[in-house]
């Protein structure tokens, strides 16, 4: 299963109002472990930087001005995410920029139904309390020391360890399997190890509960059920391993 987990920088907060996207970071998982492959581009917003936005994420207009377009990047972009889903925190915010984007330049539009939106699923597990990023890799002892300022990149990194850890974290204790920490790794060298334990051996085998009675009776109602019964084929096995 691949999934795509995604984070944007913007000019400010408001699609709808003159702001735009300046960076757009992305990371694969496949059977959510991270493989290595990313997608990360600074966008030029065709506008000035407003010092509030410049503040969060540190991008400057100087910076942008000699980055690409969006309807230049539109079409790697569409093709790295594909049609998998999204895991997005906050993804009301991340997809109106983009959607907005795309209809700038008459590209499809990405559905919320393709979306796994992580604040919903914190406020599911924790209520309505905590659920920033931050809070959420602070609750899960995921180290965020080199988050000194948003980066979409570096944030979607951090996203796809929050998001595995309110999935329930990377150990799967049933059937024995583990997960291992491929983060580079390219996606056609993701596995799963699973470990195969044999069976501890009594040291002597346990003695029948049954009298030498009860095993005659045991035969002979066997041996009435015709040569096609089912009991004869666990009997001769009994038999063999005597």
């Amino acid at each position: 299963m691949r999934e795509i987990v995604l984070d944007t920088e913007t000019t400010g907060l408001k699609a709808n109002a003159g702001d735009r996207l300046v960076e757009i970071g992305c990371v694969e998982m496949v059977n959510r472990v991270l493989t290595g492959n990313v997608y990360h581009v600074y966008i030029n917003p065709e506008r000035d930087m407003p010092i509030e936005a410049f503040n969060v994420h540190g991008l400057s207009e100087e910076f942008l001005s000699d980055k690409p377009l969006f309807e230049d990047i539109a079409d790697e972009f569409l093709d790295f995410i594909k049609d998998d889903t999204l895991v997005i925190h906050n993804a009301k915010f991340d997809i109106g920029f983009l959607n907005a984007e795309l209809e700038r330049v008459s590209k499809p539009l990405i559905s919320y139904d393709r979306v796994v939106d992580t604040l919903d699923l914190a406020r599911r597990k924790h209520g309505n309390n905590g659920n920033t990023l931050d809070q959420l890799m602070s609750r899960y002892g995921i180290d965020g020391s080199r988050r000194v300022k948003h980066g979409a990149l570096l944030d979607s990194e951090l996203l796809a360890d929050v998001y595995v850890e309110l999935l329930g974290g990377r150990q799967i204790s049933l059937m024995g399997f583990v997960e291992e920490d491929t983060r580079t790794q390219t996606a056609e060298t993701v596995n799963v190890s699973v470990s195969h334990s044999q069976a501890r051996q009594r040291p002597a085998p346990v003695p029948s509960r049954l009298t030498p009675e009860e095993e005659a009776a045991h035969a002979a109602f066997i041996a009435g059920m015709g040569e096609k019964a089912l009991w004869l084929k666990y009997a001769d096995d009994a038999g063999k391993s005597v």
